[in-house]
């Protein structure tokens, strides 16, 4: 049944909410993607761009503390410490399936990105790669992401362009946000605000679907 109008503006103002119940259905779902290494991978081509665009944007990492946010199995995170063996290295992630397959040397915690069971101002980087759009109360999730970075710190998030939403199919939680939503998201709490598109291999072109935010507190 359509709804009408007026009922149709205040629905769709209406913020999604993680309640306990969904918090489950989203965990349950990763514990058993955890399985499925063809499209949950363990590792990355630390050539693909997602990868490079981070490295290039924190920089030397020795002696900082980095925290990866919905890390999955921590192939993002097991690049940067074979790049940056000095750094302390963080990954975060709802599922502890997945966590249980994050390599050693990487300080793996079960948490929520809405939620982070972390202090103030901890980490010198965070970043968070197709993870965000998971979180379902995005702005919590970005505040969350701005608490736990130190003064000076620098923070990036991939995911992908509210633009292109119905291009695949995803579960009914998922987010997509558009490249002004985060922005205005990230002024709020941080500075040196910036956004760009990004394809995954250098000789192919961005074609709208990825985008990456950076940000410094």
């Amino acid at each position: 049944m359509k709804l009408p109008p007026l009922l149709s503006r205040i629905f769709a103002k209406q913020k999604p909410v993680l309640n306990p119940g969904l918090r489950r259905e989203i965990r349950q779902s990763f514990d058993a993607a955890a399985q499925d290494e063809e499209h949950f991978p363990s590792s990355i081509d630390p050539r693909i761009l997602h990868v490079q665009a981070l490295l290039k944007f924190f920089g030397n990492l020795a002696d900082k503390r980095v925290l990866d946010v919905g890390c999955g199995k921590g192939r993002f995170a097991r690049v940067f410490l074979e790049k940056n063996p000095g750094a302390l290295m963080y990954g975060l992630d709802l599922s502890e399936e997945m966590l249980a397959c994050v390599p050693a040397g990487i300080w793996a915690v079960s948490g929520s990105m809405t939620e982070l069971p972390f202090a103030d101002s901890a980490f010198d980087c965070v970043y968070a790669t197709e993870s965000l759009e998971h979180a379902v109360e995005i702005d919590r999730a970005v505040a969350e992401m701005c608490r736990v970075l130190k003064p000076g710190g620098k923070l990036a998030i991939i995911d992908k362009n509210a633009e292109h939403w119905g291009r695949f199919k995803t579960p009914a939680w998922e987010r997509w946000f558009s490249r002004g939503e985060l922005e205005k998201l990230l002024r709020e709490k941080l500075h040196s605000v910036s956004s760009e598109y990004i394809s995954y291999w250098e000789d192919v072109a961005p074609d709208g679907l990825f985008l990456v935010w950076y940000a410094q507190k």
